[in-house]
C-alpha cells in the first residue's frame, strides 16, 4: 500500500505549550483511521499540525514523498491535505456552488460529483451557506474540501450535532469518497461506534501519544480497549 502520510517525530502545539511531544503516523492509499481519544488528549491538534496550524518544535511531515514540513497552511491545500474542521468554516456569504467553485482545483471531484453524492447540495445550489441547515452545512464543507482533490481528507468531528438519518448519509459518503481512490482519511470521533464500521484503522490518543493502534475489526473484537481507554462499553448501539 502506497504510503501517502507520513508524521515523523512531530512535536507541536501552542505558543510554549508541547501537546504532541513526539508523534510519528503513517497512513496509506485508501485507508480510513478513526483517531479516538476523551477530550483534550491532542486529536485536534494533530489534524491542525497536519494542517499547518499549530507550532512546530520538531519532526516532519512528507505527503506522498514530498517534504511539506515547512510550508503554508495553503501551499499544503494545494499539495493535497483536505480539511473540514469542527467550525466547519463555509463562506456563509457565498452560495453552495460559489463556496465550492471558489477553491476548486482540477481532478476526479468536480463540483457535478460533489451533487451526485449529496443531491441535497444539488437543490440548495443558489442557497447562500447561512440559509442552510447545519446537516448541509456539513455536507457543503466536505463537498468543498473534495473540490480540493486532497490526496488526505482531514475531518475534525464530522457528525457532530447531527441527526442520525444525517449521520448515516455522511458516513456512507465518507465510505465513498475513500473507495474512490488516491486518497486516505483521517477522521476524528466522539463516538466510537460510529466510526467503527467506516474505518480500516483505530489510533488511540492519551496525553498526546499513541496509546493503542489497530485494524478496526481487532478493537471490536475487544470491547475492553475502548473501556479502558474511553471509558465507553464495546457493545454497539
Amino acid at each position: 500500500m502506497p504510503e501517502l502520510l507520513a508524521i515523523d517525530s512531530l512535536r507541536a502545539g501552542y505558543g510554549e505549550a508541547v501537546v504532541l511531544p513526539s508523534m510519528s503516523l503513517t497512513l496509506g492509499e485508501g485507508q480510513v483511521l478513526a483517531l479516538l481519544g476523551r477530550n483534550g488528549t491532542g486529536k485536534t491538534t494533530l489534524i491542525n499540525s497536519i494542517v499547518g496550524i499549530t507550532r512546530r518544535f520538531g519532526g516532519t511531515l512528507a505527503l506522498g514523498g514530498v517534504d511539506i514540513t515547512t510550508m503554508r497552511p495553503d501551499q499544503r491545500a494545494r499539495a493535497g491535505i483536505g480539511w473540514v474542521p469542527q467550525e466547519r468554516n463555509i463562506f456563509r456569504s457565498l452560495t453552495v456552488e460559489e463556496n465550492m467553485t471558489a477553491v476548486a482545483q482540477p481532478g476526479l471531484w468536480t463540483v457535478d460529483k460533489v451533487y451526485e453524492m449529496f443531491p441535497r447540495l444539488k437543490e440548495r445550489r443558489s442557497n447562500f451557506g447561512n440559509q442552510l441547515s447545519g446537516g448541509e452545512q456539513q455536507m457543503l464543507a466536505i463537498g468543498r474540501a473534495l473540490t480540493l482533490n486532497p490526496r488526505v481528507l482531514l475531518l475534525d468531528e464530522p457528525t457532530e450535532g447531527l441527526a442520525p438519518i444525517i449521520v448515516e448519509e455522511l458516513l456512507r459518503a465518507l465510505g465513498t469518497i475513500t473507495r474512490s481512490g488516491g486518497i486516505c482519511s483521517i477522521v476524528v470521533e466522539q463516538n466510537a461506534q460510529k466510526i467503527l464500521g467506516l474505518a480500516d484503522r483505530v489510533v488511540i490518543l492519551e496525553r498526546g501519544a499513541i496509546v493503542h493502534d489497530a485494524p478496526s475489526h481487532a478493537l471490536k473484537a475487544d470491547p475492553a480497549v475502548l473501556e479502558r481507554y474511553l471509558g465507553v462499553a464495546g457493545a454497539a448501539h
